[in-house]
């Protein structure tokens, strides 16, 4: 895999310091820049399992999706580093506008267009690693993340063996949803200046993770996006988010969610109708009593562990 990444285009060595640490934590990992079709260049990293080779393949292959404001540099690579500590390897991209990827910060005006990012992107691991193609596949989205899996999903529905949806963005709450007329003016700004960061919110961040000292190490995320949304970007989501919730009873592929009952930003009530309305025989779901949004970064150290506990033993049963 190394090999395969290392010939693209733009492509950023490892430190020594990088490759001691990923060594320390038991896996491999590289750095790309992937050009999409579209013309698009995105950052990529991979985590390996150590002993990953042609004739030992991992358990399985997971196409890691974040969420907003985020990126797969900083917190959102614990969880991949714990998947390829077990056998499993990962691959993720910073989506358009996030990270180190082209675009706008945090502007994401057609999600569609992230989706056919994702796919190609996935598409061309697969092919640039033979020994991949009959291996368990595997998606994993946080939040927004969440939501372009399951776009991905219906995109190429036999694509993927399973799905595993931290918080997803499957609806905009009507707890936060804005209230009219306040839509229906953005849409009309939108119009003319679909970048601008105006939207009113709260910090993200404060809502989502739980201890003051991650909320201190999260701030320090060079990367990470502290502007106020922007109008292009919240209108696409509440688009795609709408045509979401009206397609839930069409996923129809294996699934786990997981969500925290104290989540402010995603809604649980929303998981608990994805779980009840899906169609996919083998689904399942976790409601976590307490927990805010950032469950496998945000909460306690206990709590992170029993979550990725949870997720681990859900992909070995499928594996």
């Amino acid at each position: 895999m190394e090999e395969a990444l290392e010939t693209q285009p733009y492509y950023w060595g490892r430190t020594p310091e990088e490759e001691d640490y990923y060594y320390l934590q038991g896996i491999k990992s590289t750095k790309s820049f992937y050009t999409s079709p579209r013309g698009l260049t995105l950052f990529t990293r991979s985590w390996l399992p150590l002993n990953s080779s042609a004739t030992t393949p991992p358990r399985g292959i997971i196409l890691m999706v974040h969420g907003y404001g985020n990126d797969i540099s900083w917190t959102f690579q614990a969880t991949s580093i714990f998947l390829a500590q077990n056998g499993f390897a990962c691959f993720s991209l910073d989506l358009e506008g996030h990270g180190q990827s082209q675009g706008l910060k945090a502007y994401v005006p057609n999600v569609d267009l992230v989706v056919d990012d994702c796919l190609s992107f996935f598409d061309f691991i697969l092919s640039q690693n033979p020994n991949f193609q009959n291996l368990p596949k595997f998606l994993y989205g946080e939040s927004m993340g969440g939501a372009i899996c399951l776009l991905i999903h219906f995109k190429n529905p036999t694509l993927f063996n399973g799905a595993v949806l931290i918080a997803p963005m499957c609806k905009i709450s009507d707890k936060v949803r804005p209230r009219w007329p306040i839509p229906e003016i953005l849409t009309i700004v939108a119009r003319f200046a679909p970048s601008l960061p105006i939207v009113p919110t709260a910090d993200l961040l404060d809502k989502s993770v739980k201890v003051p000292e991650k909320k201190i190490i999260a701030r320090m995320n060079p990367s990470r996006y502290q502007g106020k949304p922007r109008l292009g970007t919240v209108l696409e989501l509440l688009r795609v988010t709408d045509y979401i919730n009206s397609r839930l009873c069409d996923v129809n592929l294996p699934f786990m969610v997981l969500h925290g009952s104290a989540d402010v930003v995603t809604d649980p009530e929303v998981s608990k109708e994805l779980y009840e309305l899906a169609k996919s025989k083998d689904k399942t779901i976790k409601i976590y009593d307490g927990m805010l949004h950032s469950m496998l970064y945000g909460e306690t150290d206990e709590n992170v562990e029993m979550v990725r506990q949870d997720i681990l033993k859900w992909l070995n049963d499928r594996c």
